[in-house]
């Protein structure tokens, strides 16, 4: 595509692919990729050894937060550059070990553009638009009951084990979507989380490693974002409890874990990330505590050795001073009877005396390490115990930090959200930041020359001397929308399908020439 304002393009030889509407209306994806390196691959199903299935499995799904789950998901540089400040709970030397994958017939990876796509989509299949908002009602009892809002986009986060493969977590969302209907957009596997250890791993810990000069526990999950609308009727599958076991169940099977009790059971609540974390430091704060107990008692029972040994030791004085006086009473009798006697007598006693200063040193050197045991677990237990409050203030006031620049961001800035998603569909298009400056920031109009396809009919349109327009969406003024000619771009390109499919029709081998428009 030429643009006769300023636009210089970077890359004249870059071909863009537009969508606009939702490939994964029925369909089922066909050719799953692997994205670990910017090459694609191909991933065949192997079958997996039978392990021992000591790991629980688990998954728990909500609404996808299209902003944060992002962020999170994929590891922007921002997020790792908050993350890398405080290395709470994601360690970046791990984070190669991660792998992800996108459902290649999800056409924009960009979940905002999903959603707003599944928005039109209800529309059109129920004639109403898709009700965002939590709505309360009235019962019949007259109480005030509370109706969620359409949630279109759920992320499930399941627990894996350190050798689950990226095919095993597809296998299992290709197995809910034959089952449920459920669609997997994307799938991300993490093995960079955990929390870190105040000391040493128990023994029984068999998963913990060193990083550095620190302990780390590892917690590998996965998350699964899942497309979870009928795109037939326009309505949201509905899966009640029984399903939800059964999905349990299923995650149990294919990765080869034990499976996890029900919250019916065992009465526990999901936690989410932050709370995870926070729970695992207490724990740990109380083996530190039984660690703190089990030296007091070593430090009691050494107290009482040394009571012991002092009581020994007036003992071993009673017998010196009897010995001394018996030693004494010979010495007279010897000078009588002879001195043979009082010889054996005299080197008896050296013993004895000898004895007493080995055991005297003996007690000496053992309240030394009394001491010194003391001491060194009040250091510890102390060191562990600011460390663990300094954590835990770092983490308080990062979060605080986060949310109150964001809440601001969007309180001085309404449109800022939606300029942020503009910008992403621009640098899709291939469109550079002068280009993308030019349309949403300065609100200027770009006229521009070319061929731009369409993924929705299959083929290329031309475009001359038309004019490219970023505008508030007439419908929805918190809204922007690309459009051309004043059109928007949806509307635009059915009008040129409708022209095309009335009036003289193009051969097929010209409509597969190029996919792209040139910037």
């Amino acid at each position: 595509m030429t643009h006769s304002g300023r636009f210089s393009p970077e890359n004249p030889e870059q071909r863009v692919t537009l969508s606009l509407q939702s490939p994964l209306m029925g369909c089922t994806p066909k050719n799953p990729m692997r994205l670990r390196t910017a090459e694609k691959q191909t991933i065949k199903y192997k079958p997996k050894k039978q392990v021992s299935m000591a790991t629980k499995s688990s998954i728990h799904i909500k609404p996808c937060n299209i902003a944060s789950s992002e962020a999170h998901n994929r590891r922007t540089a921002e997020y790792m550059r908050h993350i890398g400040e405080s290395r709470t709970y994601v360690v970046p030397e791990l984070s190669t070990d991660n792998e992800q994958w996108i459902n290649p017939d999800f056409g924009s990876p960009d979940l905002r553009m999903h959603y707003d796509n599944i928005r039109q989509m209800v529309k059109e299949k129920t004639g109403r638009a898709m009700q965002e908002k939590e709505r309360e009602r009235k019962g019949k009892n007259g109480k005030i009951v509370k109706i969620a809002g359409c949630s279109p986009i759920r992320e499930g986060v399941l627990l894996v084990r350190s050798d689950t493969t990226l095919a095993d977590v597809r296998k299992f969302g290709e197995e809910c979507q034959r089952r449920w209907g459920i669609t997997p957009l994307q799938i991300f596997l993490h093995k960079d989380e955990g929390h870190w250890l105040n000391g040493q791993p128990e023994a029984e810990d068999r998963e913990s490693f060193k990083v550095g000069d620190r302990w780390f526990k590892p917690n590998y999950h996965a998350h699964i974002v899942f497309d979870w609308m009928n795109h037939e009727t326009g309505k949201s599958r509905k899966l009640n409890d029984d399903d939800m076991m059964q999905m349990q169940t299923l995650a149990s099977d294919i990765l080869l874990m034990e499976r996890g009790q029900s919250k019916a059971v065992t009465g526990k609540e999901h936690l989410e990330r932050n709370d995870f974390i926070i729970e695992k430091q207490k724990a740990e704060l109380q083996r530190m505590d039984a660690a703190k107990r089990h030296k007091e008692e070593q430090i009691n029972l050494a107290e009482q050795e040394l009571k012991q040994v002092k009581s020994e030791i007036r003992t071993d004085k009673l017998k010196k001073t009897a010995t001394t006086a018996a030693t004494a009473i010979t010495s007279g009798v010897a000078s009588l009877f002879g001195s043979g006697k009082l010889k054996e007598l005299e080197r008896a006693n050296e013993k004895l005396q000898d004895e007493v200063s080995k055991r005297n040193t003996n007690i000496e050197k053992l309240q030394s390490q009394v001491q010194q045991m003391s001491e060194t677990a009040y250091t510890q237990i102390h060191n562990l115990r600011e460390m663990h409050r300094q954590e835990l203030d770092m983490k308080e006031k990062e979060l605080s930090r986060l949310a109150r620049i964001i809440d601001k961001a969007f309180r001085w800035f309404p449109m800022f959200r939606e300029m942020l998603r503009m910008e992403k569909f621009c640098a899709m298009l291939g469109f550079s930041k002068e280009m993308t400056e030019s349309l949403i920031v300065k609100k200027e109009a770009l006229k521009c020359s070319g061929k731009i396809y369409s993924e929705q009919h299959r083929r290329n349109f031309d475009i001359k001397d038309d004019i490219l327009r970023v505008e508030n969406d007439p419908d929805d003024e918190s809204r922007l929308n690309l459009t051309i000619n004043r059109k928007p771009i949806a509307d635009w390109f059915r009008e040129q399908w409708h022209r095309l499919r009335y009036g003289a029709r193009v051969p097929q081998q010209e409509e597969r020439k190029s996919r792209g428009f040139k910037l």
